[in-house]
């Protein structure tokens, strides 16, 4: 079947939200996902956009089957960063090679961009992920822990 990588375009979103809620699914966390369509606009294609991604897509059905969200970062010690929000493939098309592909076009921004470091996280227990980012020579770092404070904290923070 014939996929063809490209740059997202707003008409694009509302299969974005698909995979997203596709995703959070998966990571068995559904009720998590909050952003709505409205959001992803004004966040993505708004007066000052905050991501920016890349979709596969299956021409022979005309549909969006993969999904790589991206912001940039800054690292005190190295300069611009990507930091790779969701690398997402919807199942029926997952062992296919487009993960890489998106991954690829990731890296490739990287390197257009000269970015110091693309950054991501994988979850401990999602073993295939982690195989296949070790098999492209990521390192997986288990010393560092992440941090967050969702919108409830942050509205209490003092």
């Amino acid at each position: 079947m014939p996929i063809h990588l490209r740059d997202g375009m707003k008409e694009d979103l509302p299969h974005v939200l698909q995979l997203i809620k596709e995703l959070a699914e998966f990571e068995r966390e559904p009720q998590e996902v909050e952003i709505t369509l409205e959001e992803l606009e004004q966040d993505g294609f708004g007066e000052k956009p905050v991501f920016d991604f890349f979709v596969a897509e299956d021409t022979e059905q005309d549909k969006i089957v993969g999904l790589a969200l991206y912001f940039y970062s800054y690292s005190t010690w190295k300069g611009k960063c990507i930091y790779l929000e969701d690398l997402i493939v919807t199942e029926a098309y997952r062992g296919q090679g487009i993960g890489k592909q998106l991954l690829d076009r990731i890296i490739q921004k990287a390197k257009d961009e000269d970015a110091r470091r693309v950054v991501w996280q994988v979850l401990d227990w999602n073993t295939p992920a982690i195989e296949f980012y070790k098999s492209l020579g990521a390192s997986v770092l288990s010393e560092w822990l992440t941090c967050r404070l969702v919108k409830d904290q942050i509205q209490k923070y003092n």
